[in-house]
């Protein structure tokens, strides 16, 4: 099957079947809410500078398609809404685009966001088999970054997956050296744990998206397009992988984070960014939007933005950095975990 194939198999499955994984670790995280905030609503600043581009709010559109003729419709339509609101966004993996897929589903998104922050999209077993895959998907976009995405749990699952991952660090610390824009890792829904962080920052990668578990899980999605063998292995590792919240704290001060994974309200991106995450992004509920037009995901990433301000507000928080240090309280499996690890939850839940 095609590459382009594949991309629109996966649109139609997210669109139609239950394919998100459960708990992302934000269920064992609360804000202490503060009940004279001493700020004003009105003073609330939630703009942030990402690799150079002004943003108005820590929340962008993570990668999700590209490369078929129905995604040139779902690309503009983000792209035309996170110009208008002065966010950014990724594009879906552009091995279909090089391979000879749909071009302008990838170069509608610069088309119709000139000046929003976008990052290219590449797999690593793509880039393990040709580097010149990484420039070339920068290229095609004219991106501020690029992202190599790791999804070797789909790829276990994927009728046509590539399985393999030796001389992995070795190509990243060479598109780190030779590529003109910062190299973000990009997990895609199973997590990023501390010794994994800190060789990528060794190797020069400028930051991580944890993209944890929580969010859509393509293990599932794969099990829809696979034999009945394959298809059950799929359902067995639906909730495989370590939860968004747990690849934060295992990450924040690793190297800057994007939290991907189950960030479904602005109450969520605010424990994302109290944990020590930069930015937040979502993808799933932005195709639901991004399907029916510009003004849907336009209405979406409003609604998390406003409810980002309202947990600013109810914790004293006028500036977005300022939810770093606000007093949390961890319980529950996170903080089990963080026991197990090593961490001190104590210094983790009250100014760290």
């Amino acid at each position: 099957m095609k590459t382009s194939d594949r991309k629109l198999d996966h649109i139609e499955i997210c669109l139609k079947e239950n394919v998100e994984s459960s708990y992302n670790g934000f269920e064992d995280v609360m804000l202490i809410h503060k009940a004279i905030p001493e700020i004003d609503y009105d003073e609330i600043d939630t703009t942030l500078e990402f690799f150079g581009k002004k943003l108005s709010a820590p929340f962008i559109v993570a990668s999700i398609t590209g490369g078929h003729k129905r995604a040139v419709e779902i690309n503009r339509n983000i792209a035309i809404a996170v110009e208008n609101l002065g966010l950014g966004m990724g594009v879906g993996s552009q091995r279909a685009g090089i391979e000879g897929g749909d071009l302008e589903s990838f170069t509608v998104v610069r088309e119709y966001a000139e000046k929003s922050f976008i990052y290219a999209n590449i797999g690593l077993p793509q880039i393990i088999r040709d580097l010149e895959f990484a420039e070339k998907a920068v290229e095609m976009i004219d991106a501020d970054a690029l992202a190599i995405h790791l999804n070797y749990l789909q790829e276990a699952i994927q009728p046509e997956g590539d399985r393999f991952s030796r001389g992995a660090y070795d190509v990243i610390e060479e598109a780190c050296k030779s590529l003109k824009v910062p190299v973000i890792v990009k997990e895609t829904g199973a997590g990023i744990r501390r010794d994994v962080a800190l060789k990528l920052k060794s190797l020069g990668v400028s930051a991580l998206d944890v993209g944890g578990k929580g969010g859509t899980s393509f293990s599932v999605v794969e099990s829809y397009r696979c034999d009945e063998r394959m298809a059950k292995i799929g359902r067995d590792f639906w909730d495989w992988g370590i939860p968004t919240a747990y690849s934060i704290l295992e990450c924040y001060d690793v190297l800057p984070v994007i939290a991907t994974g189950g960030i479904r309200s602005g109450l969520d991106l605010a424990k994302a960014l109290a944990l020590g995450a930069v930015i937040g992004s979502s993808a799933l509920p932005i195709l639901k939007e991004a399907v029916k037009g510009y003004r849907e995901v336009e209405s979406y990433l409003r609604y998390v933005i406003e409810g980002l301000k309202v947990a600013m507000f109810l914790t004293g928080c006028r500036r977005v950095e300022d939810l770093r240090r606000v007093e949390i309280f961890i319980y529950g499996r996170l903080k089990d975990w963080l026991e197990v690890r090593g961490y001190n939850v104590s210094k983790l839940c009250f100014k760290r």
